[in-house]
């Protein structure tokens, strides 16, 4: 028989999309006061020219994507609470910017999101996740689901990066 445990820290990201620098920067401070230090940060790219203008009129304009790094390792089982924060801060700027987390183990990456649908499981709070991408073979795999930015070379080179130092990381702590 198994016998129950903690689970294994995860990396914490957060996928942004945005459209004013000044908001940016101080939902930034926000989540640096939540979370601890940015450890990296994507290479921004316009997600509205290449992929969806989805979020443009939310936003007040083109929106930007960046995805970021936290230094700090999160226990998993706070996926919904951390999607309820970053919530919180989407309202503070009257939903002028979106704020996605997700968990990164070893082997996966999970999205939060407030989305039902048939593949996602349900959380608490109104909060679900979903499996985005999954590691085998030496890279990250998509699903029939998976955004079509995270199935982008930018992005998983960047969480490639995030992973090498994840798994640098936990080497040293087990």
């Amino acid at each position: 028989m198994g016998q129950v445990g903690e689970f294994e820290r995860e990396k914490l990201i957060i996928g942004i999309i945005y459209n004013d620098e000044n908001i940016y920067r101080e939902a930034l401070e926000l989540l640096v006061a939540d979370f601890g230090p940015v450890e990296d940060e994507s290479e921004r790219f316009s997600f509205s020219k290449e992929y969806s203008n989805y979020y443009d009129r939310e936003l007040g304009g083109e929106g930007q994507r960046v995805i970021l790094s936290f230094k700090e390792t999160v226990d998993p089982s706070r996926q919904a609470e951390i999607k309820l924060r970053t919530n919180d801060i989407e309202a503070r700027f009257d939903r002028r910017i979106n704020l996605d987390p997700g968990f990164m183990s070893h082997g996966r990456l999970l999205l939060a999101t407030t989305k039902p649908t048939g593949f996602r499981i349900a959380l608490s709070g109104g909060i679900y996740t979903e499996l985005t991408l999954f590691y085998a073979r030496g890279k990250w795999q998509k699903l029939p689901w998976t955004y079509r930015d995270y199935q982008s070379e930018r992005v998983q080179k960047f969480l490639s990066l995030v992973r090498k130092k994840y798994l640098n990381e936990r080497k040293k702590t087990k």
